[in-house]
């Protein structure tokens, strides 16, 4: 269950205890942070793992390792006994080999506990529901973002072309909200988020902490509280925006990440390629969305 640091990234090299690898190519990234939860199941050493999603962490290892990675809304799975990221975030995710299964995982896993703080009371049951008649599928309109990986664009459309073989209306959508909000949770002040949960051991002993994730956090140490009661105020007019988006569909259809990238790829520019693999899934948490990974 090794990870990237403090669930500090979504690519799986920023640990101090070696670099989890793809489960096809050793050459090739796990994703993060949940790396090895991932990997664990791809490999076939368990039937299903535990990880945790703060920016897709939950699902970019599992789509770069062919399983299924449910995030789940938040307070719906106790994070007690969690070290957090972002506690206003943070949720449990689930990685195994199948819907059903990770479905079977989430029944058991979903219940209200008292000594959660951010637990809700209020859940409703778990339950399987059958898909509408006509399942109303969302797709954004023009453009979106593969930085060049035409097999990933190639593999995404034939995914749409493959909903409309079965029956979904494939409904055209602004994205624009989404990826607006995607683009807060590490240029917003969430960051700051990760400086308080690791608490002074950046300033008692910062060379335990992994180098790219201590560059990160005392980046956060510009944040103000200013800077984030105005984000909290943009991020509500998005979700605002973003209401009149779902009231045209069921669920939305987007790559889980828009590429992926070999571990020495990764080393050399280690800020910039990760912020690219969560492009597609920063937005979730943010707006405490429910989101499915899937092998396509």
């Amino acid at each position: 269950t090794n990870l990237d640091q403090f669930a500090t990234g979504l690519n799986g090299t920023r640990s101090p205890y070696g670099i989890p690898t793809s489960a096809f190519n050793p050459d090739y990234i796990s994703g993060g942070s949940s790396s090895g939860s991932a990997v664990a199941v791809a490999s076939g050493l368990v039937s299903f793992s535990l990880g945790t999603d703060t920016a897709g962490s939950g699902r970019v290892p599992a789509a770069f390792n062919n399983i299924v990675g449910l995030k789940p809304t938040k307070g719906l799975i106790s994070m007690r006994g969690v070290v957090p990221a972002c506690r206003t975030q943070d949720v449990v995710s689930i990685f195994a080999l199948t819907v059903a299964d990770t479905a079977r995982v989430a029944s058991t896993a979903i219940a209200f506990d008292e000594e959660d703080a951010f637990a809700r009371a209020d859940a409703p049951r778990f339950t399987l529901q059958a898909a509408p008649q006509r399942l109303r599928v969302g797709v954004p309109q023009g453009d979106i973002p593969f930085f060049g990986d035409e097999q990933y664009e190639s593999l995404y459309r034939a995914s749409i072309d493959r909903m409309a073989s079965r029956g979904a209306d494939i409904i055209p959508i602004d994205y624009a909200p989404f990826a607006q909000a995607a683009a807060m949770l590490y240029a917003g002040p969430w960051v700051a988020e990760r400086l308080a949960a690791v608490g002074d051991l950046i300033h008692r002993n910062p060379d335990a902490i992994h180098p790219v994730v201590r560059s990160i956090l005392l980046g956060a140490r510009d944040k103000t509280a200013v800077d984030a009661f105005q984000a909290f105020y943009r991020l509500a007019e998005l979700i605002r925006t973003a209401r009149s988006e779902w009231a045209k569909m069921d669920v939305m259809l987007l790559p889980t990440a828009p590429t992926t990238f070999t571990i020495a790829e990764m080393l050399a520019d280690p800020v910039e390629l990760n912020s690219r693999l969560g492009v597609y899934t920063n937005f979730v948490n943010l707006m405490d969305l429910a989101a499915l990974a899937l092998p396509a």
